[in-house]
């Protein structure tokens, strides 16, 4: 599959279309106060990383890495066209957020996710990558609508 990764253009509207997409999807999994996803002002901020994967001319997929401390970032806004899932998209975007993060010292990558089954595809995903659960970080606090995971980068 011919993938391109490069950092989002935020005056790009099919960019918004597809957060929005994203904010839609997860709506109804979770109780507004335990959806912990950022909105597109949210994520158009200097301390948050955000990238796209361009099939064609189309976007594939998007995610961020958002700072929670000095050397220990969160992955957020992880998302993949329901059309092209199951392709190893969301692992090739991992990867290369995996990697930019080292390449800047960051010595801790950590994720939020939800605990419902719509979220399964998306913690085997992580799971097989190396993230292994962890009590919450940052600001979370524990909720049953939530699944902390961490993966070191040392």
């Amino acid at each position: 599959m011919d993938l391109v990764i490069e950092p989002a253009d935020f005056g790009d509207a099919r960019l918004t279309a597809f957060l929005r997409a994203h904010l839609d999807d997860l709506a109804p999994t979770a109780p507004t106060e335990s959806q912990h996803a950022l909105s597109l002002a949210e994520l158009d901020n200097p301390s948050i990383r955000v990238w796209v994967v361009r099939h064609r001319s189309s976007i594939a997929a998007t995610g961020a890495l958002a700072k929670v401390s000095p050397s220990h970032e969160e992955v957020k806004s992880m998302r993949t066209d329901p059309e092209l899932r199951g392709r190893g998209i969301a692992r090739s975007l991992l990867e290369h957020m995996v990697a930019d993060a080292r390449s800047r010292g960051i010595t801790r990558v950590s994720l939020e996710t939800g605990s419902m089954e719509f979220f399964a595809p998306a913690r085997r995903l992580y799971t097989w990558f190396g993230f292994v659960p962890c009590p919450p970080f940052g600001d979370y606090r524990p909720d049953p609508n939530s699944v902390f995971m961490t993966m070191p980068l040392d």
